[in-house]
């Protein structure tokens, strides 16, 4: 019987290693998959879409937060893992009661490597674990070379009608961070902003997420008649919050963004 302590401070306890692994997270389960465990996972959510041909052929027990349990249970599997931030509270309780449940809670690089290397000891994965987390170690080093200290303000939009932006306790509050510049917002989370509230922010520059709302162009426009000094970019969702294997595309997907947005 091994133990081990998820990043929510719970105990798990697990006979062997997994064998029937069901994701709940999308980045996470990618994450799986380039820890060679495609075999292990025998389940995931309807917003797992990377890799494509296991979106397209593994069973879907629902989305992060409206989970199917009768689903999970019929996989049998003996290890669920899932987040914090990105799962029901009240159903991952429930889950708990009959399964192993691994828990992740990430707001920086720091915790995603951890949480790299804690999944690798579970899965009995540890040295592609390892060399993962190397990797994007390594890559990120190679850009903080280049991260001056000039104080640019960034606002992050991850949805319209209301806006919502993402605040100071977040990952993608810490990728911004890592580009060298700085969030505008002071408030954690998720907060609303109306138009006005965003003018009197004064952004220099305002990123609009391809997730969870699917900014266009045209929303570009709308943002330029709120904010008409801002730099405004329509920017990769996936590689500012997902924290699993895709990091390893983070650091240049950052330099190169800000290239274009510093010296366009």
């Amino acid at each position: 019987m091994q133990e081990y302590k998820d990043q929510m401070g719970n105990t798990l306890h697990l006979p062997h290693t997994p064998k029937r692994i069901v994701s709940l997270v999308p980045s996470q389960t990618e994450l799986l998959y380039d820890l060679g465990l495609t075999d292990e996972v025998v389940g995931q959510t309807l917003f797992c879409i990377h890799p494509k041909a296991q979106h397209d052929s593994k069973p879907r027990v629902g989305g992060t937060k409206k989970l199917q349990p009768d689903k999970i249970r019929e996989l049998k599997p003996d290890l669920l893992i899932g987040n914090k931030e990105e799962n029901d509270q009240s159903q991952i309780e429930e889950l708990q009661k009959e399964f192993p449940v691994w828990m992740s809670d990430i707001k920086n690089l720091e915790d995603a490597l951890q949480m790299i290397m804690c999944i690798g000891e579970i899965t009995d994965t540890v040295v592609q674990a390892t060399r993962l987390c190397k990797s994007i170690q390594t890559a990120f080093s190679i850009f903080a070379t280049t991260v001056n200290s000039s104080p640019v303000k960034v606002l992050y939009l991850i949805w319209r009608q209301p806006y919502m932006a993402a605040g100071t306790d977040t990952f993608i509050s810490d990728m911004i961070q890592q580009i060298g510049w700085y969030n505008v917002l002071t408030e954690v989370r998720y907060p609303e902003l109306s138009a006005q509230e965003i003018t009197v922010l004064d952004p220099d520059i305002i990123l609009l997420s391809s997730e969870p709302y699917p900014f266009k162009n045209e929303h570009i426009l709308e943002l330029k008649m709120i904010c008409p000094g801002a730099h405004i970019r329509l920017v990769d969702g996936e590689i500012f919050s997902w924290y699993g294997s895709r990091l390893l595309k983070a650091a240049a997907y950052f330099s190169e963004l800000k290239a274009e947005i510093l010296h366009p």
